[in-house]
């Protein structure tokens, strides 16, 4: 969670245009690619793009653009997207509310139509209603925003927009009218962001009260959750564990956040869908400190999760919660690093649970093959500096059961819940990464929203591997509403044949654990582009996490007792 904006780096004109600025603080925020879709209000800026070190990477779709540029933030920090007016803008509007459900930080540029073309008010096209109708729509999707409309005020709302994005973690928002891309400022002024400090003596008594909770709990345990990953603070936490012993669990959303090989780790907490053993541990507790961690329905597993608020300690950016005692005014790194340096340590040693049998894997080369044993043959290949990215549904819930490794990487909208993030957030992921080995997962119905993703992946040469579950429908919606439903299948594809159709990559058609075992293999072995392993599996066939969500979830959606 910085404290100060990115100083000005490299050499920049003396007067640089408004678009050369723009270019260079996104540099100076480690950004290295910009995702998105030409179009004509938005050339003069792509033309810049093109002339600086920048990599401008085409995709299929503005929506998949969005997707890719929210990984590429997730991986790198920070992230951007550039695509034209409200055809452009606002169909990448379902990827920005992820990003800010989600708190991950992306740029979004737009272009728009020039200043002096809207005199008169003509009806130019894209334009829906009136020329701020787009400007509108994003006010209440981002963080921050501004239209880039005078060129005195140009480039400090530039630094505004992008200090708030890098602050908060979450999207923003800079429309450039194309007529203003290339005009250059009398002068390029220094950008000062006010200092964002905690009250200290909120900060003192914060810290007071949290160790004298740790250090007199019968059972305390840190609940991690995603903004420790948003705002880098895993050594900070890593540190408060240690030293203390104190075991540690995550949400779903914070799935990956620290290495779950560390001894101190226990598993996820997801109140009744998850393991019966983090469920006990974690709701014995008399102290939960939970960091980084919202309180989403599925974080608590659709509300099932019995924790007891006033044996919380609650601290995330936007708020911190002692039992009933409010603190204002105190970030959430500050109290991370203060908690830490003061090392509370429970007088009675906390007990960690049971430990859970090693899981072994002996393959079946003939047996039909399954989501569980699937996940657990590709647990087995993981290793450091993988990047798992799973898409909603099964291929989320049977995921969880991946074990990260080191600072492996896990990618999921695990709260916005949007189908069709995988594909695209491989792009993003590999950009942001490209020593990374990348695995998508992803169901047959998401792969067929954004699934022509894979193009540019191919066109790159990017070696992800997509592993495609076909089980020729969505099956969660069949589980949480049971029945003869035909809108919950879909049109089955030859999968694996996509290579062919897109010029490149390799393509595996999977029944059997052999089979899965022979494409894992090769796939994981070539470098030279994308592999698609199209994973068939029977309609019925589910992971017993999305088992027990859909026993819960279908009093609510279907309305019965």
């Amino acid at each position: 969670m910085p404290m100060t904006v990115p100083a000005h780096h490299g050499s920049l004109d003396a007067s640089p245009s408004i678009g050369e600025y723009l270019i260079k603080r996104l540099q100076d925020y480690g950004i290295g690619d910009v995702f998105g879709i030409p179009g004509d209000y938005v050339l003069s800026f792509y033309t810049l793009l093109e002339q600086s070190d920048l990599n401008a990477i085409g995709c299929t779709r503005e929506d998949c653009a969005g997707f890719a540029a929210d990984a590429y933030a997730r991986v790198k920090g920070m992230g951007a997207l550039c695509v034209t007016y409200c055809v452009g803008g606002l169909s990448v509007c379902n990827s920005i509310a992820g990003a800010y459900a989600e708190k991950s930080p992306v740029v979004m540029i737009t272009g728009s139509p020039g200043l002096r073309e809207r005199i008169h008010n003509p009806l130019l096209h894209h334009m829906v209603r009136h020329f701020r109708t787009q400007y509108d729509v994003f006010e209440k999707l981002c963080a921050a925003g501004a239209e880039i409309n005078d060129a005195n005020t140009a480039f400090r709302e530039i630094d505004r927009v992008l200090a708030a994005c890098k602050r908060f973690s979450r999207p923003v928002y800079l429309e450039i009218p194309r007529d203003m891309v290339h005009v250059r400022p009398d002068k390029t002024p220094e950008y000062e962001v006010p200092a964002t400090v905690s009250d200290s003596r909120a900060l003192a008594e914060a810290v007071k009260e949290a160790a004298q909770r740790i250090e007199t709990a019968r059972q305390p345990v840190l609940l991690l959750g995603v903004e420790v990953h948003r705002f880098g603070l895993q050594d900070q936490v890593l540190k408060l564990a240690e030293a203390a012993g104190i075991p540690m669990a995550a949400t779903m959303l914070g799935k990956g956040v620290v290495a779950e090989t560390h001894p101190l780790y226990m598993g996820l907490y997801e109140g009744a869908l998850g393991p019966k053993e983090v469920t006990r541990y974690v709701e014995a507790s008399d102290c939960v400190v939970m960091l980084g961690t919202f309180m989403t329905d599925i974080n608590l597993g659709v509300y099932t999760a019995e924790l007891d608020m006033s044996d919380c300690i609650y601290a995330t950016s936007e708020q911190l919660r002692i039992r009933h005692h409010h603190y204002h005014d105190v970030r959430l790194d500050d109290f991370i690093s203060a908690l830490a340096a003061r090392c509370p340590i429970p007088k009675n040693p906390p007990q960690p649970p049971t430990d859970s049998p090693q899981r072994t894997f002996e393959l079946q080369p003939d047996a039909k093959i399954t989501i569980e044993r699937m996940i657990a043959r590709l647990d087995e290949q993981l290793v450091d500096e993988t990047i798992v990215i799973a898409d909603i549904g099964d291929a989320l819930f049977a995921s969880a059961e991946l074990t990260t490794r080191g600072r492996t990487e896990f990618l999921s909208p695990a709260y916005y819940t949007s189908m069709g993030f995988a594909v695209p957030a491989a792009l993003g992921a590999s950009a942001a990464s490209p020593e990374a080995r990348v695995v998508a997962i992803v169901g047959d119905g998401a792969f067929q929203m954004t699934g022509m993703e894979l193009s540019s992946l191919v066109a790159r040469n990017v070696p992800a591997i997509v592993i495609v579950l076909d089980n020729g429908g969505y099956g969660t919606e069949r589980l949480l509403h049971p029945g003869e439903y035909k809108f919950n299948d879909i049109h089955s594809w030859n999968y694996y044949e996509l290579p062919k159709v897109l010029g490149g990559g390799s393509g595996y058609a999977i029944f059997t654990e052999g089979d899965f075992d022979a494409a894992l293999n090769k796939a994981w072995a070539n470098m030279s582009g994308p592999s698609i392993l199209h994973v068939h599996l029977t309609a019925t066939d589910s992971s017993k996490a999305l088992d027990r969500l859909g026993e819960m979830m279908q009093k609510t959606v279907v309305g019965t007792e």
